[in-house]
C-alpha cells in the first residue's frame, strides 16, 4: 500500500514522500532539506529509493548530496544533466520518460512544464501530480526563466488532466493565494469555501495541500483566463481591453508579483 506524507521544511516548503508500507521504502520529491527527510525516515524505519527532482532551484534540491551519502543505492531522476558528479545513478528525465517503482506499483511520466525555470518538469499519472513551483493551490510560480507563454501552455497542460487528479506543489502558499484569486474574483463563492477551509487546516497546523484540478479550475485564476470576469479584472488592472488568455495571464502574474495581501 503506498501512502503519501508531506514534509515541512525550510520556511514553506513541502517535500512529498511516497510510502510503500509493506517494502518499508519511500521516494521523496524535491528534497531541499536532508535533516526533514532523514528523520522521518528514521521515525519510521523507512529506507530511500529513489529521488524525484522537479527543477534546479536549491530549496529543492539543497538536501540532495546528504540523502545520497546515507542512501548510496538510491536512484536520482532530476531535469538537469549531472555536471557535478552529484552521483552515478543519476538519470536525467524529459518529457514522456515514464519511470516505474515497486513492480510497477507506482508509474509516474514525466512531462515538460517550463516557465518557472526552463528546466522544470512534473512528474504525473491518472490519480497523481507533482508538480513542484509550476502549479500553486490558487496560485502559480513567478516566472525566473521562461517566458508568459511558455508558462501559461504549461499550466494549460496541467489544466488537461483528469479533474480528479491530486495537485502536490511544494510551497504553503495557498492562503496568500486565495486572497489575490478574492481580489480577481470578489463573487466567486468556490474561493470563499477554499478560504475557510485553509484558515481551518492552517489554524491546526495541517497542510492545506494536495489540491485537485478540479478545485483549480474553479478557484486559480491562473487556470481561468477565459472567465468573464476574470478577464475584467485583468483588464482593469492594466488599464486596457485585454482578448486573448495569454495577455489575461501575463497581466495576471505582473499584478500576483506586486500584490500585496490586507
Amino acid at each position: 500500500m503506498q501512502t503519501i506524507q508531506a514534509i515541512p521544511a525550510l520556511q514553506d516548503n513541502y517535500i512529498w514522500m511516497i510510502k510503500h508500507a509493506q517494502r518499508k521504502q519511500a521516494i521523496v520529491v524535491d528534497p531541499g532539506c536532508a535533516t526533514a527527510v532523514l528523520e522521518a525516515l528514521n521515525t519510521q524505519e523507512l529506507t530511500l529509493t529513489d529521488i524525484l527532482i522537479t527543477h534546479h532551484h536549491l530549496d529543492h534540491t539543497a538536501g540532495i548530496q546528504s540523502l545520497l551519502q546515507h542512501f548510496p543505492n538510491a536512484n536520482l531522476y532530476t531535469p538537469f544533466p549531472d555536471n557535478e558528479s552529484i552521483n552515478p545513478r543519476q538519470q536525467q528525465v524529459q518529457e514522456e520518460h515514464h519511470l516505474s517503482f515497486w513492480d510497477q506499483a507506482l508509474s509516474l511520466k514525466v512531462m515538460a512544464v517550463p516557465g518557472h525555470t526552463l528546466d522544470h518538469i512534473a512528474f504525473v499519472n491518472d490519480q497523481l501530480l507533482f508538480c513542484g513551483d509550476t502549479l500553486f493551490s490558487s496560485g502559480c510560480g513567478r516566472l525566473f526563466e521562461g517566458s508568459y507563454q511558455q508558462l501559461f501552455e504549461s499550466l494549460q497542460r496541467l489544466a488537461q488532466l483528469p479533474r480528479e487528479t491530486a495537485v502536490f506543489c511544494t510551497h504553503e502558499y495557498t492562503r496568500a493565494n486565495l486572497a489575490f484569486a478574492m481580489t480577481v474574483e470578489p463573487t466567486n463563492k468556490a474561493i470563499q469555501e477554499k478560504q475557510s477551509w485553509v484558515d481551518e487546516r492552517l489554524k491546526n497546523k495541517q497542510p492545506s495541500l494536495p489540491s485537485s484540478i478540479n478545485n483549480e479550475l474553479d478557484t486559480n485564476p491562473f487556470l481561468r483566463t477565459n472567465h468573464p470576469d476574470v478577464i475584467s479584472a485583468a483588464s482593469d488592472y492594466t488599464g486596457t481591453t485585454l482578448q486573448h488568455p495569454v495577455e489575461v495571464f501575463k497581466a495576471l502574474r505582473q499584478w500576483k508579483d506586486h500584490f500585496l495581501p490586507k
